[in-house]
C-alpha cells in the first residue's frame, strides 16, 4: 500500500509543492511548526533514512539546503531548522523550517489548523525565493 507521501507525490492527495525533481519533492506541511515549514521527501518509498543509499541521502540534503536557503530569504529567521524523525509517516522525510527559538523544534506545538490562505502565501514566498536564488526545480 502506498504511503501518504507517495499518494501526495502521485497527485492523489493535494499539496502545496515548492520543489519537484526526478528524485525528490518538497511541499508545505499541513501542520507547521512555523510558517514556511516544508517537508523534503524522496519519490522512492524508503521508510528509514539508514536504508536510503548514499546517493539519495546526498540528493535529499542538497534539496534541503536549497529549501533552507529559500526559507532563510523569505522569512529571515536567525536559523533554519532541519529535523529528521520519521515516526509520523513511514516514508523518509526532512522537516525544514524557520527557527526563531529552541521551542520551535517541539513538534507537539504544531499548528493543527493553519489557514489555507496562509499556507498558500507561504508556498508562494518559498517558490519566489527559490526562483530568486536561481533554482530550476521550483514547482509552480
Amino acid at each position: 500500500m502506498p504511503t501518504l507521501f507517495t499518494r501526495i507525490i502521485e497527485g492523489a492527495l493535494p499539496a502545496r509543492f515548492v520543489w519537484k525533481d526526478e528524485r525528490a519533492v518538497a511541499f508545505l506541511t499541513i501542520e507547521p511548526l512555523r510558517p514556511g515549514h516544508t517537508l523534503v521527501v524522496p519519490r522512492q518509498e524508503v521508510d528509514h533514512w539508514l536504508d536510503a543509499d548514499v546517493s539519495l541521502r546526498n540528493h535529499l540534503m542538497a534539496a534541503c539546503h536549497a529549501i533552507g536557503r529559500a526559507i532563510e530569504r523569505a522569512y529571515r529567521p536567525p536559523k533554519i531548522g532541519l529535523l529528521l524523525a520519521g515516526l509520523e509517516v513511514p516514508h523518509l522525510h526532512f522537516h525544514v523550517f524557520p527557527l526563531y527559538e529552541l521551542s520551535d523544534i517541539d513538534v507537539a506545538k504544531v499548528d493543527r489548523r493553519p489557514r489555507p490562505e496562509d499556507l498558500d502565501a507561504a508556498a508562494e514566498k518559498i517558490r519566489a525565493a527559490l526562483g530568486e536564488l536561481g533554482y530550476s526545480e521550483v514547482s509552480r
